[in-house]
């Protein structure tokens, strides 16, 4: 039943499989899948059960209603009911393209509410007005969109529109959960086309800002900062896919697509030339993107990386690579680095469509990974332990060198433990 239909429907592998038993009260099925393998109960109230059976993980669940009883995303009063039939116990589905189910007896679909078709169609449409009964559904349509390519019902979104009053009583986990989704899919763009067109895009005045908000038509042709962010995320995920990137990459590589350029909308104007500049908008995308993400409830590890990303996305527009540039560049960017960078930089360059792709800051990687700084910046040359060999106590007064002996570092002053130990000669000396 539900998503292993319709990702078999998809040719996809299923990555679980829920099985909705009927006929048989609570008591007797647990006690014949005790008999075939290890069951636990993990939703009593639910009726669902945890069943393992040579390596094989299934969650089996009896027939179910739902009656809303209070509000937020778990407020609700559920019934078990064996005798219930497949096609009211189908009702509680929130999409039509996971109500569909499967007979094993009969090898046949049971597609009570059209959802092959809305599938073929690349259609997201609720299967009853109890969708409405709950809030996580809109951020729900928003990752099935992204992952499926699907385009909203507009019965659906006035449907997502009646729930934005609860929104704020999402638990933050469940609200990450969808985001993570999204953020994993080959189609963002179409995402968060489904976002807007739900009104959930007032959830996130730091995205909703974008559109509208127009750019010069000599660099972006695509037109405002919200389609152009719609390519860019696109073109991230096309580059994840085409490198292989692992999850924990693509994520980070999204978010950062996403966030990208929300500081034009506070930093654009039109010059005295008659063009539209975004002067500091890297800088003040830093903040604005840190809001957003906390309000997703990102992971802080995750934020931690994409803010500096955000904020390095249009160095390379200010000068050639060089051996000192690199070096301050990977600085600035830890915890993230140059080949991340780049990757941003790549997204962000080929979503300007009908401009071809483009990889600007190709140089700086290949200068990076010559210089062996691709992922991370330079190791400090002169460090505490050897200040103290030379008699200076911790404390404050060492840090400062520190930190003055990184940057000649950095500058190309300090190349070695010998030119190291040089510059702390003439720094003490000229004291």
């Amino acid at each position: 039943m539900g998503g292993s239909v319709r990702d078999m429907l998809l040719g996809l592998s299923p990555k679980d499989f829920d099985l909705e038993v009927y006929g048989l009260p609570a008591e007797r099925l647990e006690l014949l899948l005790n008999k075939l393998g290890r069951t636990e109960t993990v939703g009593r109230q639910f009726g669902i059960l945890k069943f393992w059976s040579n390596n094989i993980e299934v969650d089996v669940a009896l027939p179910r209603t739902e009656r809303k009883t209070a509000g937020g995303h778990c407020g609700f009063a559920v019934q078990t009911d064996p005798l219930l039939s497949p096609e009211k116990a189908s009702m509680r589905r929130d999409f039509t393209i996971n109500a569909m189910m499967f007979d094993p007896l009969t090898s046949q679909i049971l597609d009570f509410h059209d959802g092959k078709s809305d599938l073929d169609k690349g259609i997201l449409r609720h299967v009853s007005p109890a969708f409405a009964e709950d809030p996580l559904r809109p951020l729900r349509a928003m990752q099935f969109a992204a992952r499926f390519r699907l385009t909203l019902d507009k019965e659906t979104a006035e449907l997502c529109k009646a729930l934005l009053a609860e929104a704020k009583n999402l638990p933050p986990s469940r609200i990450w959960d969808e985001w993570k989704k999204w953020a994993l899919s080959p189609y963002p763009s179409y995402g968060l086309v489904a976002l807007a067109e739900s009104g959930w895009l007032t959830c996130y005045p730091e995205l909703e800002a974008m559109i509208g908000c127009d750019q010069e038509p000599h660099w972006h042709p695509e037109g405002d900062v919200w389609k152009h962010t719609l390519q860019v995320v696109d073109q991230a995920a096309t580059l994840c896919h085409r490198r292989g990137l692992n999850n924990k990459t693509r994520k980070l590589l999204l978010l950062a697509a996403l966030c990208h350029d929300v500081g034009k909308p506070e930093t654009s104007f039109v010059n005295d030339r008659g063009r539209i500049s975004s002067p500091g908008h890297a800088d003040a995308g830093v903040p604005i993107s840190k809001a957003f993400l906390q309000k997703i409830s990102a992971p802080a590890k995750l934020i931690e990386l994409i803010l500096p990303l955000v904020k390095e996305h249009i160095t390379h527009l200010h000068g050639k690579p060089t051996e000192r540039a690199i070096r301050r560049l990977a600085a600035r960017l830890e915890p993230a680095n140059i080949e991340l960078w780049e990757m941003l930089v790549e997204a962000d360059a080929s979503g300007r469509f009908p401009a071809p792709t483009s990889r600007p800051a190709h140089g700086w990687l290949q200068l990076a990974k010559e210089m062996r700084h691709e992922h991370s910046k330079p190791e400090p040359l002169l460090t505490g332990k050897t200040l103290i060999g030379f008699g200076l106590d911790p404390g404050p007064e060492m840090g400062d060198i520190l930190k003055e002996a990184y940057q000649a570092q950095l500058d190309g002053e300090i190349v070695d433990h010998a030119s190291a130990l040089g510059w702390y000669r003439d720094f003490i000396s000229s004291k």
